[in-house]
């Protein structure tokens, strides 16, 4: 097996968490006990995506206050949160009181761009305002400075018996060094690193040059930490679909393998007017997974990933996947589980 310059550092996995309408509760339970899995597994992260108006997590931010309270030591994520649904403001205090609950856990993931389906939800989300909303780069710019301490006011200090501060309260020193962005382009790529953000990367890229994934996502990477004050030490985390089958059923290496087949012909060519291109999933042993991982010029280029566990697969597969992932693709990949303590 090929050998990566890096062992694999910080590993991590990203879940939807999917709910059946008539019993939501149990749903996110479920997301939580695996997180709560994820941690005794020794990951050093766990990330979950959002989903309005559909049936998974519509409030990460609130799921994740959840879970600093169900786990000690594991990195806690959102990939991504798109600020096109949320104010700033309201945003950055939300955070900032996650990450004092969780310790200095947190590490939110954010993107820009109109919510989806927008001329069908502006009117709901926005009725006095949807034709004169930012949905650029300047929202993240605001979250940025009231996450980081900036002031939001000119006015602080005591009013009768109250007193206030200029700027967001919670404040959480180190939580402004921990935003991420999850981007598909080379510009976003650039824009991230000018802010001196983390920058998520995933199985779905802009073709904007190439046709190619693996060139698309190195050139993202690269364009990013060129910009970035931190250069080659800027924080990159990689997310695709791994589903390494070591310990699966048969019946459960025929369900992984059909999934990933119905999904393959989108990784043909670019897709749609902003012509996205996937990564293909990968499903195998774990040797195998490293293998096809290991021939990605991105992958080689990164030392932190953030797996996505396929969205539509019952608990006890979720089980079997994150196990292996952490105690055969991991080690395979030169990763070696976090333990109470753990710096990483």
């Amino acid at each position: 097996m090929p050998l990566t310059s890096e062992p694999l550092r910080k590993l991590g996995f990203l879940t939807i968490g999917l709910f059946d309408e008539a019993d939501p509760r149990r749903g996110h339970e479920s997301t939580l006990e695996i997180i709560e899995l994820g941690e005794r597994l020794g990951f050093d992260s766990a990330w979950v995506r959002h989903r309005h108006l559909q049936y998974g997590i519509s409030s990460p931010v609130a799921v994740l206050a959840a879970a600093t309270q169900r786990t000690s030591r594991i990195e806690l994520g959102t990939a991504v949160i798109p600020v096109g649904w949320e104010n700033p403001l309201r945003l950055a205090e939300d955070l900032a009181t996650v990450d004092i609950l969780s310790g200095g856990r947190l590490n939110p993931g954010v993107s820009v761009g109109p919510p989806m389906h927008w001329d069908r939800v502006k009117s709901a989300l926005y009725p006095d305002t949807a034709e004169s909303e930012d949905f650029g780069y300047q929202r993240i710019r605001r979250l940025l400075g009231f996450v980081r301490g900036e002031s939001v006011t000119d006015f602080s200090g005591t009013e009768g018996f109250e007193v206030f501060s200029d700027r967001v309260q919670p404040h959480s020193p180190g939580l402004g060094r921990r935003l991420w962005y999850g981007g598909a382009s080379v510009r976003s790529a650039r824009w991230a690193g000018e802010q001196g953000m983390n920058f998520l990367t995933s199985s779905v890229v802009k073709a904007e040059e190439a046709e190619d994934f693996d060139e698309i996502q190195l050139s993202h990477v690269r364009a990013f930490r060129e910009r970035h004050p931190d250069g080659e030490r800027a924080r990159v985390s990689q997310g695709l679909v791994v589903i390494p089958t070591d310990h699966a059923t048969a019946e459960q290496r025929a369900k992984y393998e059909e999934f990933a087949r119905k999904r393959l012909p989108r990784t043909a060519a670019p897709q749609g007017p902003a012509r996205m291109l996937f990564a293909p999933d990968l499903v195998g042993t774990s040797a195998e997974i490293a293998e096809r991982l290991y021939a990605r010029a991105a992958f080689r280029e990164i030392d932190e990933v953030a797996f996505a566990l396929p969205f539509t697969f019952e608990r006890e597969d979720y089980v079997q996947i994150l196990t292996d992932i952490a105690t055969g693709l991991g080690p395979a990949l030169g990763w070696r589980p976090a333990a109470p303590g753990d710096e990483r």
